[in-house]
């Protein structure tokens, strides 16, 4: 294969990979509906309300990173394997 037929196959299959994502709206299949209305709310959320995350599904980070080398505490569970 020559150098011009690879470059013309790579690029290809680079344009053909870039058109793969999805850019419209997220909607429930033809003949199916979306989940019914949560307990305690009176309407019914859209596609995009659904798709937010909760905080408890994803939670924030709430441990500081170390920023400096420390010597670490003695930990009374790091016991020797038996």
């Amino acid at each position: 294969m020559t150098l011009g037929a690879k470059l013309l196959v790579g690029s290809a299959t680079l344009l053909a990979l870039g058109a793969c994502g999805q850019r419209t709206d997220v909607a429930p299949l033809t003949g199916q509906s979306l989940p019914p209305v949560p307990y305690g709310q009176e309407t019914q959320p859209n596609s995009a309300e659904l798709l937010v995350m909760e905080t408890l599904a994803a939670p924030e980070r709430s441990v500081e990173l170390r920023r400096r080398s420390e010597e670490r505490e003695d930990d009374p569970f790091d016991l020797p394997p038996e």
